[in-house]
């Protein structure tokens, strides 16, 4: 499977070399060190791109950059609202602050963000990015530096899902000017607190920093019966980066980077959400039944990355990682509610709470039958590891300039899956244990994946004219292990061994063209993401996307609208907890056929000023999506399809807008976001009630004042009108998003 790539691969590495034995100083190689310089001042104000930077304006490519000045603005601590501001985001809030996102990009499904590459520092961060892609660890947004928001065809170098594109978390860096420190803190509503704090510095040979981030509250939602009782969350995240160097002024710069980082989580969250009625009369409740739920989380990591910068701005970057996860997430699964010894799905009371008032009083703490409480204690550990090396050189020939990178990497990664189930009876609203299974009799199964993966791009530029062609490849081996029940320790060995071979070319081509400030632009790319281990009859997902669109910049404002095009030969459906499948076994796949996405991005931004000390500064990102089903079928994950039917959870219209004020040492942001009614199953014209999430608008509100050039206070309200709206009907009734929530902190630097 690998042999044709490796080929491809060394074709590509000697390339460069054989290209710049042609070339000799011009302007060409002027512009370059010109670019570098401004690579070197400007770190955070460009996209990672292999192993080097580029403006995000220049990409042949839909590229957003959220920078730290974007992000401390509002200083959020959830990811679903930093992401809003870009445009072609889709996101599903949950529980209210962002623990587990659920985000897509241009119309592919949202659940658990698994359809999209998630990556911190350029690597691959989600649990088993292949095996398991499902994001129950997500890095903390509040100790970013910047976001990465990569889509269409400048997307395919990153993989292994290609489709919707790719998100980049940068974490702080290691500053480079001396000792310095940063320390934020905020505090407010229901206990909120979000805190960060590092110390770092550089000498002409090593650097090193140190950093933590802590974030919590009691929450927002009170348990029928335990009024008293935490509904919210703690988050502890320790890391630290240790560099050694060349000095500065050596003719190559050669860097050696350790990192480890380790975060906890502990979270008393639920699946469980409400009737409408009960919703519509208090919307922060939560039943009884539910009073048990509750996810721990802990999450390593390690990486070490080494680079070589040469005087011609020739790069080398290998990255060696590795990431450890294990998570117990202990929830609701499923009640007898007839106390016959059969139980009975959850969300089948949903579908009618007036033909189930028995079952839904037992969820709201009614008596149940003894042991009639099922609680599956969702039991689950992860690994990824692999080593990935880049190289980018820039040349001329031929009359052009060229800009080469190639990337290439070996990844594996597993999910092991050992759970059992305990049994309640609910008591005078208190569930009461009564027995449990021995461990691994619920769920006793490994999922494991091998892929390399390579990917090279030649950046052409022509004068006016960039051409940017580029192929991915991927070759994935997948194994699902299932072992009997009854062996926990598996000295049996497997009951079934199933195995997946997977090799995909991916083909990209982008183009921009620039006109004065403006720049047209153009891409067409093959879309790829893989199936799960154990679905020998799920085929992959596979599209071809289109996009085009005009970018422009000046001194005043800047402005950009992109239209794409996603053709699916299928999708995937997923059978997740958290979409409330009740068919087959949780990680089954289930083709859906034929999709057919279309839309448009649209952003902008300007700073009017009455003077040097006060501007305006505004922004607006827009987005609209149309995602249908191109056939008709009947199936047991999608339900009853017909042509033309929209996909669920995905918004029609999304708005996001910010307006400011700058006044010195004064400054106040209003951010308005609108979200169009979603659907909870595919469908066509009104949405029935019951299955719809209606629209909503909310605004957030942030200020700042800088006592000093170092010390600084600010204060936020979120949901400043105190609206009340659900965000999901997935997997058992609605769910509220957050209510009104004030604090107020400080910011010290040095």
């Amino acid at each position: 499977m690998y042999r044709t790539a490796v080929s491809s691969l060394a074709i590509a590495l000697s390339a460069p070399a054989v290209a710049q034995e042609t070339t000799g100083p011009d302007d060409g190689e002027v512009r370059d060190e010109q670019i570098a310089d401004e690579r070197r001042e400007n770190p955070v104000d460009s996209i990672i791109v292999v192993g080097g930077r580029i403006d995000p304006y220049r990409i042949a490519g839909s590229a957003d950059l959220i920078d730290s000045e974007d992000l401390r603005r509002f200083d959020h601590g959830d990811v679903n609202r930093v992401l809003r501001q870009v445009p072609g985001v889709n996101t599903q809030e949950e529980d209210g602050f962002g623990l587990f996102p659920n985000i897509g990009l241009r119309g592919s499904p949202v659940e658990r963000s698994s359809n999209i590459t998630l990556m911190e520092d350029g690597v691959l961060i989600a649990p088993a990015p292949y095996a398991a892609p499902a994001a129950y660890y997500f890095p903390a947004i509040g100790r970013m530096q910047a976001v990465e928001v990569t889509k269409g065809a400048a997307a395919i170098r990153y993989g292994p899902r290609t489709i919707g594109g790719a998100v980049n978390l940068r974490s702080t860096d290691i500053p480079t000017d001396g000792l310095a420190g940063y320390a934020s803190g905020q505090y407010g509503s229901r206990d909120y607190y979000q805190g960060q704090a590092w110390v770092g510095g550089d000498t002409d040979y090593v650097g090193a920093l140190l950093e933590t981030y802590q974030q919590g509250s009691d929450g927002f939602k009170t348990i029928d019966g335990l009024p008293d009782a935490d509904t919210g969350f703690e988050r502890q995240d320790y890391r630290g980066r240790l560099a050694v160097h060349t000095a500065p002024d050596a003719p190559v710069e050669a860097r050696l980077e350790f990192v480890y980082g380790r975060s906890d989580l502990e979270a008393n969250e639920t699946y469980l959400g409400l009737a409408d009625t009960d919703f519509a009369a208090e919307p922060y409740r939560r039943y009884a039944a539910s009073q048990r739920d509750a996810f721990s989380g802990e999450h390593d990591q390690y990486r070490v990355t080494g680079s070589l910068a040469f005087s011609d701005e020739t790069r080398i970057t290998a990255t060696l990682y590795r990431n450890d996860f294990a998570r117990s997430w202990s929830k609701l699964q499923d009640i007898d509610f007839d106390g016959d010894g059969s139980f009975d799905s959850i969300s089948s009371v949903f579908v009618n709470p007036d033909d189930n008032a028995g079952a839904l009083s037992i969820l709201r703490g009614a008596d149940s039958f003894e042991g009639a409480v099922r609680i599956r204690n969702n039991n689950r550990v992860y690994r990824s590891e692999g080593a990935q090396i880049s190289l980018e050189r820039p040349f001329q020939m031929g009359g052009a300039r060229h800009n080469l990178a190639v990337s290439v990497r070996y990844h594996e990664d597993e999910e092991d899956r050992l759970q059992n189930e305990e049994f309640y009876s609910q008591i005078g609203g208190d569930l009461v244990f009564e027995r449990q299974t021995d461990l691994g009799q619920q769920a006793n199964r490994e999922a494991k994946a091998k892929a390399i993966a390579f990917y090279i791009e030649d950046r052409i530029e022509f004068g006016a004219l960039t051409l940017t062609p580029g192929l991915r490849y991927e070759g994935v081996d997948l194994t699902r292990l299932d072992y009997a029940g009854s062996d926990p320790d598996r000295s049996n060995g497997p009951t079934r061994v199933r195995q997946t071979n997977i090799d995909q070319w991916l083909p990209g081509l982008g183009a921009t063209y620039e006109l004065g400030d403006a720049i047209l632009l153009a891409g067409v790319s093959r879309g790829f993401s893989p199936p799960g281990p154990g679905n020998p009859d799920a085929r992959a997902e596979e599209s071809w996307n289109y996009e085009a669109g005009v970018r422009y910049r000046s001194d005043k404002v800047q402005v950009s609208a992109i239209g794409f095009y996603n053709d699916y030969s299928n999708l995937l459906g997923n059978c997740t907890q958290s979409v409330g499948c009740s068919v087959g076994d949780i990680g089954d796949q289930f083709n859906g056929g034929a999709v057919t996405v279309k839309g448009l991005e649209l952003s902008a931004a300007a700073e009017p000023r009455l003077s040097n000390s006060i501007s305006f500064p505004l922004s607006l990102a827009y987005t609209f999506t149309d995602a249908e089903f191109d056939s008709s079928f009947d199936s047991e994950f999608f339900g009853d399809v017909n042509e033309g039917d929209d996909l669920p959870y995905i918004a029609r219209h999304q708005l996001y807008a910010e307006a400011g004020v700058n006044m010195g040492r004064a400054a106040a942001t209003v951010g308005a976001n609108y979200i169009s009614e979603l659907r909870d199953d595919p469908g066509s014209g009104a949405v029935a009630e019951n299955e719809r999430i209606d629209d909503r608008i909310v605004f957030d509100i942030a200020g700042s004042y800088a006592l000093t050039d170092k010390f600084s206070l600010f204060a936020r309200v979120d949901n400043v009108l105190d609206n009340q709206y659900a965000v999901s009907r997935r997997p058992f009734g609605l769910r509220p998003g957050v209510p009104r929530r004030i604090v107020g902190g400080a910011r010290v630097s040095f």
